[in-house]
């Protein structure tokens, strides 16, 4: 069932307008007040004075909503400190109701990098992985109301992520089963959608996730190793067995064809073993001369 959004955690435009033209009205009218205030001082009247100070605390209540936004930064506000307002995005000087109380949120590309975890992959194999998220905050008022603190909630939920797809896949395996090392584009993406749908509540959107450190557990490291060697030993020599039969048939084929050698059963597997020796060994052969005859 899909869970309904409140309205209220909806990012919306916060209403604002220009502030410069405010300031320069408020300043004005802190400028005439405070005049009226010294010519009723030098003329001791009263009323001059009491009519330039209220004219300088009404043109210092609206400097109070002045804000200053800066470029990928946002204002998120609150009316009296209760229910959302809205969102000031629009860089420069802005006026908004002084009664709101606004929040600084950044809205500038952001990088977290998970520590290194320990997990067990899906063959039991302790591995040590880490990633790098680059995200931005995309809705403020989700990313303010809908969690405590939404930086905590992006790594927490990002090592989660983490966690559960290094522990959904082998470090390594056959070519033909998706593995940690042998498909990075692959797991990376299905990263990123998992993390993209942990962190989606607290108005966050992921733009890219990479794995930053793939290895084996230092206390299997070199186990694996020696496996990972035994297993590149047996894929080259079931290569060069491949390769050495097929030049073994080749010969064979070729002295039938060309009748430069009429060969027996026995004789011809007499040659077939002493060609696989010469070339599956792994040292040069030491050749011995027969100066008889071919049965001797």
């Amino acid at each position: 069932m899909d869970v309904v959004q409140s309205p209220v955690t909806v990012e919306r435009p916060g209403p604002s307008s220009n502030g410069w033209s405010v300031l320069i009205v408020a300043l004005v009218a802190i400028a005439v007040g405070a005049g009226l205030i010294g010519w009723g001082a030098v003329d001791v009247t009263v009323p001059l004075i009491v009519v330039g100070a209220v004219i300088v605390v009404l043109a210092l209540v609206p400097l109070a909503g002045l804000v200053l936004v800066e470029p990928n930064e946002a204002r998120v506000l609150q009316l009296l400190g209760s229910s959302y307002t809205g969102t000031l995005r629009e860089p420069g000087l802005r006026w908004m109701n002084p009664l709101n109380t606004r929040r600084k949120i950044s809205t500038r590309i952001r990088n977290h990098e998970t520590g290194r975890a320990k997990v067990n992959d899906a063959d039991g194999n302790p591995i040590e992985i880490s990633a790098v998220i680059v995200w931005q905050v995309e809705d403020t008022a989700r990313a303010v109301f809908d969690v405590d603190d939404f930086e905590e909630f992006v790594a927490v939920q990002t090592e989660a992520a983490v966690r559960h797809i290094a522990g959904s896949y082998p470090y390594d395996a056959a070519p033909e089963v998706m593995s940690l090392r042998q498909n990075a584009d692959e797991i990376t993406t299905k990263l990123s959608a998992e993390v993209h749908d942990r962190v989606q509540s607290a108005g966050i959107r992921v733009i890219e996730t990479r794995i930053n450190q793939l290895a084996y557990a230092p206390e299997i490291a070199q186990a694996m190793l020696r496996r990972q060697q035994a297993g590149a030993v047996i894929a080259a020599r079931e290569q060069i067995v491949k390769g050495a039969v097929s030049m073994v048939g080749t010969a064979l084929a070729r002295l039938e064809a060309e009748h430069t050698v009429e060969l027996d059963e026995e004789r011809k597997a007499a040659m077939v073993s002493n060609l696989l020796v010469v070339l599956c060994g792994d040292q040069s052969a030491q050749p011995v001369l027969n100066t008889g005859s071919l049965y001797q």
